[in-house]
């Protein structure tokens, strides 16, 4: 598998291999679909509640006499059959929403994501990415220079000069390879690899 090497310019300048394993494997859009979604639920925190029929503030006096009036037997009105009554069911704060991915089908689901960047152009090698201050606009310029304007970068190491000039921008992200994960790599429009980052890449996912 060959893959582009760009340079500070953002053009080709030549090609680089890179194992099938990890960048050469066949579209498999459901395993995809699966580990997205279990890698956000992963990270959706339990932080909403409602309130069930004892919760509610409301009196427990019957609201109507028993008989007579024509219309469905009532004992309060904090019942979940009434409007502004308490939920069934309601929804707690320590709700679990985790799904479990196997390891072996998050590699599969992983290296499928890389190949279908490779083969739709959206992935690409450079040689190194390094600022020397840790000045935004220095990484920003770079990044003009190149002609991206949404780009994820997985180098493989991210020094702290890298790190202070990135978090600011909004359409760039900097990782390592084990923090690479699957919602970026389909969100973002191009994906910068270091030469360095393959060898680490292939040992995770080949």
């Amino acid at each position: 598998m060959k893959l582009e090497l760009l340079n500070e310019q953002g053009k080709a300048a030549s090609q680089v291999d890179a194992p099938e394993t990890v960048f050469g494997r066949d579209f498999n859009e459901d395993l995809i679909h699966q580990i997205i979604v279990a890698y956000r639920a992963n990270g959706r925190q339990g932080t909403r509640a409602q309130k069930d029929r004892e919760q509610v503030r409301h009196t427990t006096a019957k609201p109507f006499k028993q008989k007579g009036t024509g219309r469905a037997r009532a004992g309060m009105s904090s019942s979940p059959l009434w409007r502004g009554g308490g939920r069934i069911f309601p929804n707690l704060p320590d709700e679990n929403f985790t799904q479990k991915i196997n390891k072996k089908m998050y590699r599969a689901g992983m290296a499928s994501i890389f190949s279908q960047l490779a083969r739709e152009g959206r992935l690409a090698v450079v040689d190194s990415l390094t600022v020397d201050s840790p000045k935004t606009k220095v990484l920003a310029d770079k990044f003009k220079s190149m002609n991206l304007d949404s780009v994820m970068v997985i180098a493989d190491e991210v020094d702290e000069n890298l790190y202070l000039a990135s978090r600011n921008l909004k359409n760039v992200f900097v990782v390592e390879p084990r923090y690479a994960d699957p919602v970026s790599l389909v969100q973002f429009k191009k994906v910068l690899v270091t030469k360095g980052a393959l060898d680490k890449l292939k040992e995770m996912f080949a």
